[in-house]
């Protein structure tokens, strides 16, 4: 069976953490590792992932990209999945990962939504329907493929190590979801489980200003990839690579 790693980012957010942490620790299939980055906290998070038995990185260059970053390089496993530090997997998570990534060898990213715990009525919906379910269906028309959801997914590591020269690590303001997705070679199969489900939080979305933000952060992540990494220029891209390899296809003639 292929051992798993759990990377959280983390910034000042030592009560939510341990809710998480303890969370990872009721599941049903355990993590082989789970990988706190401390993003430069001035409370406890790093005191707090400690005490639960993660290994806490330093990351001192804020951003969810440079410290997501950091936790995938140290990761030593197989399957690297990824949560934040909000996030609360129910007791199957990693189970249902396993079993996705053992079932079709082909899978290179699983990624599924996340289900909003917290935050007013009108704030949740707005957050579900517009932020998620709009950013699921708007980047699979762009990319030609689901988008990964940041605050739910896993990779094999091989699909990290392919791309990590390639996407913009060290930057702060932009998605680093979209960034990674916009990176995956042709032949990546990212599969969307809308079964495989978190809990988030709507805190970044209780004010405009913060749902405004991360808008910015969506158009800003998919300007500085144009022109190359338009919708027509993927599907293209895509295109060249399926007739390339139509001979490698289960049940070609050769």
């Amino acid at each position: 069976m292929p051992t798993i790693a759990v990377v959280i980012p983390a910034l000042n957010d030592s009560e939510m953490l341990a809710r998480c942490l303890d969370d990872l620790a009721a599941q049903l299939r355990p993590a082989d590792e789970i990988i706190v980055v401390d993003n430069g906290s001035t409370d406890d998070t790093a005191a707090v992932a400690r005490s639960k038995g993660a290994t806490v990185i330093e990351q001192s260059q804020r951003g969810i990209w440079p410290a997501a970053s950091t936790g995938y390089d140290a990761a030593s496993t197989d399957i690297i999945a990824r949560l934040d530090a909000d996030s609360r997997p129910p007791v199957d998570w990693l189970l249902h990962i396993e079993a996705e990534f053992v079932d079709d060898p082909d899978i290179g990213v699983l990624t599924g939504p996340g289900i909003f715990y917290d935050g007013n009525t009108l704030i949740a919906g707005l957050g579900q329907t517009l932020y998620i379910g709009g950013y699921f269906w708007s980047m699979e028309i762009w990319l030609g493929h689901p988008p990964i959801f940041g605050s739910n997914f896993a990779m094999r590591r091989t699909v990290w190590e392919s791309v990590r020269g390639r996407v913009h690590r060290g930057m702060r303001e932009i998605h680093d979801d979209l960034d990674l997705a916009i990176h995956l070679d042709p032949s990546q199969v990212v599969r969307y489980d809308e079964r495989l489900t978190v809990g988030i939080s709507a805190r970044p979305f209780s004010t405009w200003r913060g749902f405004g933000r991360r808008l910015g952060w969506a158009y800003t992540t998919l300007r500085m990839h144009l022109p190359e990494e338009s919708p027509w220029r993927r599907r293209a891209a895509r295109r060249r690579w399926e007739a390339e390899h139509a001979d490698d296809a289960p049940g070609a003639i050769a």
